[in-house]
């Protein structure tokens, strides 16, 4: 009976991994091939008769490239800078669009990372101590309200380390940790599970 369990156990830890990583992947896909394969495909089958699986997924690639080739020429940047401009004077955009863009800037830039280094923060009570990520100094108004140079931190939580919260934390509480982002992630991933 014990090693049928440990076969078991055993399919679990290599088969659930794989289902779980295939399953993000497809909801993904299916998410952005949404965005405009849905419209597309919906006028393909009506009058052709058939559609195209990953059509959107793939105008969504070639919409970036095309619009990263335009982008990085001159008269392509003053084009998009007019056009960000206009698009900023929209109600609701201008309250979106900058936080998602610096989200986006900071996630995706080689120049400055998001996360710049794994730390260990006293919260949310003393004793208890948090895994979370670096991310910036401190904001100048609570600095000069607290009287503290203070660091932002960014607590992520288990099993999705794309959500959480921010706390600010002073400077000489903080205590950086020598692992590496990707090592941090798994951390908060696994529930502790994996250790560096």
């Amino acid at each position: 009976m014990s090693r049928i369990k440990r076969y078991f156990v055993t399919g679990l830890l290599i088969t659930l991994p794989v289902l779980i990583t295939v399953y993000l992947v497809f909801i993904i896909f299916v998410f952005i091939d949404g965005i405009w394969g849905k419209p597309i495909n919906f006028y393909l089958k009506k009058y052709l008769g058939f559609g195209v699986p990953g059509l959107g997924f793939i105008l969504l690639i070639l919409t970036a490239f095309i619009v990263g080739f335009i982008a990085t020429n001159f008269f392509g940047r003053r084009i998009f800078y007019a056009i960000e401009k206009w698009f900023l004077k929209l109600p609701l955009v201008r309250q979106i669009y900058p936080p998602a863009k610096q989200v986006v800037d900071s996630f995706i830039s080689s120049n400055k990372p998001a996360f710049k280094k794994v730390v260990l923060v006293e919260y949310p009570s003393k004793g208890i101590w948090s895994v979370g990520f670096l991310t910036n100094d401190g904001l100048k108004e609570a600095e000069e309200k607290t009287g503290e140079k203070l660091v932002h931190v960014f607590i992520a939580t288990t099993p999705t380390p794309f959500s959480g919260f921010l706390i600010l934390v002073p400077r000489n509480q903080v205590k950086v940790l020598n692992m590496s982002i990707e090592e941090g992630f798994k951390l908060i991933v696994s529930g502790g599970i994996f250790t560096p």
